[in-house]
């Protein structure tokens, strides 16, 4: 059996690379938009997204204690030295394989995925807490992306009949500067929703050490985590930049600015009640709403059907995989 210290410096760093490879796959959520209507330059989109990142993720914990007590409560799992390092195993192989596919799956629901997965190997199937799961999941899997295009469609409606009489060259002007506001606020509310995850997940693996006496999120916890996903942040996910500003929809700057307003309210409201809802699900579906506003042919259904299939397969296959790493551990003796 390896020393407790050992895997707690091993979970803390693991925690903190999936932070990282958050950021790096997700850093297309605020940037993909303002890219692709070339208001900015790749590297000027992606510099100042990590920044807001690191901002948005010093701002709450209300995410990070959903993470860490509601999936699973921490004095049933507070024996198990391999639970939550199986969990981080199982999203960060999710994470990378969609990746490398670019695909826009979520980050989060990776983790949430391999979170119950790994609990369901350590304790059985009643071991998760599925009200709070059906409450804080389940519920937000299915309304964010509903919220987002809702609001994008809305968004872009509204903005068409204030705008019918004004000059397209003036409009295009105009929506060029104000989406840069609109990916800033894209930008720090993704750094307030996704980093509060891996957080949580710290945070509770403090708490199966026996390191903190309640969970609450220590300072040097969400300093880190921010500086992880900004981190990551700079370094970009180009294939998925190129699959949510380019194959979905042809973006103009004012669709551009709807989507990343419209995504931005959703997530900024979810983080208020403490609901890690993906990031990646409600942008492209506002980007979809907005797109379906101009006529439904100007949408790439078969991609949007695509990222769907990924959506859906992610808490599963997360899932499984945490389950097999947790398998593996304890056949190595950290269980």
């Amino acid at each position: 059996m390896l020393e407790i210290p050992f895997l707690l410096i091993a979970v803390v760093v693991i925690a903190l690379i999936f932070d990282f490879t958050n950021g790096a796959h997700d850093s297309a959520n605020a940037i993909a938009t303002i890219v692709s209507t070339k208001v900015l330059s790749p590297q000027v989109a992606v510099m100042m997204a990590a920044a807001l990142n690191l901002g948005g993720a010093l701002m709450g914990t209300a995410v990070a204690h959903t993470i860490g007590s509601g999936i699973v409560s921490p004095e049933m799992v507070a024996g198990s030295q391999g639970l939550v390092l199986s969990a981080l195993f199982g999203a960060i192989v999710w994470n990378l394989l969609t990746w490398y596919l670019g695909l826009p799956s979520s980050s989060s629901h990776a983790l949430i995925g391999g979170l119950i997965g790994a609990t369901i190997a350590y304790g059985g199937f009643s071991a998760p807490n599925y009200p709070s799961i059906v409450q804080k999941i389940v519920l937000p899997l299915v309304v964010s992306p509903v919220a987002g295009f809702l609001c994008g469609y809305l968004l872009m409606v509204s903005l068409s009949w204030m705008l019918i009489r004004a000059h397209p060259t003036k409009v295009n002007h105009a929506f060029k500067k104000l989406q840069i506001v609109s990916s800033a606020f894209m930008a720090t509310s993704h750094g307030l929703n996704d980093a509060q995850k891996t957080m949580g997940i710290i945070t509770l693996a403090l708490f199966t050490f026996h390191q903190i006496p309640e969970m609450t999120v220590p300072l040097w916890v969400k300093v880190s985590c921010a500086l992880a996903m900004g981190l990551g942040t700079a370094m970009g996910g180009w294939k998925i930049v190129k699959t949510m500003g380019h194959k979905i929809f042809k973006l103009e700057p004012i669709h551009g600015f709807a989507a990343e307003t419209a995504a931005a309210l959703v997530i900024t409201g979810a983080s208020g009640f403490g609901a890690p809802i993906s990031t990646t699900h409600t942008i492209s579906t506002a980007v979809i709403g907005v797109g379906a506003s101009k006529r439904l042919s100007a949408v790439r259904w078969g991609v949007a059907g695509n990222l769907v299939v990924a959506w859906v397969l992610t808490i599963p296959a997360a899932a499984v995989m945490g389950a097999v790493c947790f398998e593996v551990l304890a056949f190595l003796g950290v269980s």
